[in-house]
């Protein structure tokens, strides 16, 4: 926002009438606002992305299985490597993030 330096001042009860009717003016806003409901979920249902229809792709991925030195951890079944293993619950191994 530009500042005209060369204006003149307001005084400092000026200010406070001008701050007094913007606080006003906010108020106002937001109660017109408030008024309208508006039901976000339907809202975002009603919206259509571009590109947003993949109905017509196929997702090829490349499944590789579990390798010697890894594990499953039994908590987030993701796979590691046996050095982020953190321990076994009941013959059951987990890993360091989730040990805590």
């Amino acid at each position: 926002m530009a500042t005209d330096y060369d204006a003149p001042r307001k005084t400092d009860q000026e200010l406070q009438e001008d701050s007094l009717e913007e606080l006003k003016a906010q108020h106002a806003e937001k109660t017109q606002a408030s008024a309208v409901d508006i039901d976000e979920a339907e809202a975002a249902e009603s919206i259509e992305l571009p590109g947003a229809d993949l109905s017509d792709q196929t997702l090829s991925v490349l499944v590789v299985p579990k390798q010697a030195g890894e594990f499953t951890c039994f908590r987030c079944n993701l796979v590691h490597q046996q050095s982020a293993k953190a321990g076994d619950d009941s013959g059951r191994p987990y890993c360091r993030d989730c040990d805590y």
